[in-house]
């Protein structure tokens, strides 16, 4: 089954040296995962402050700066992983480094028929 791990957090947690061991570790952790063909993708996202929000209405395209909702934490990052079973995932989600200091949202992927590979 294939889960998505969003990563939360308060961006300034982080100092610069533990941010750079957070990444280490986390690169570890995939490398982990790949060896048992259960890795399908990872990475950090650059800080909320460069995001952009994109909203319709009324057929009409609205584009405003910053992220969709005001919060304490931000989303930093994600894994998509193929693991056995929701347990599985929730091992995983408590063995990234970011969970220490934010919160990890476990979601199974739908998968739809006839998107390209």
């Amino acid at each position: 089954m294939k889960y998505m791990l969003l990563v939360y957090g308060a961006e300034e947690a982080w100092t610069e040296q533990e941010r750079s061991e957070c990444m280490a570790e986390s690169a570890k952790l995939c490398d982990n995962l790949a060896a048992k063909g259960q890795y399908l993708m990872a990475s950090p996202l650059h800080p909320v402050a460069t995001a952009v929000s994109v909203r319709v209405r009324d057929g009409e395209r609205r584009v405003t700066d910053g992220p969709f909702a005001e919060t304490t934490e931000q989303l930093g990052g994600f894994y998509v992983i193929d693991v056995p079973t929701l347990d599985d995932a929730l091992a995983f989600a408590a063995s990234i480094p970011p969970a220490k200091k934010g919160t990890v949202e476990v979601r199974p992927v739908f998968e739809l028929e006839g998107l390209p590979g």
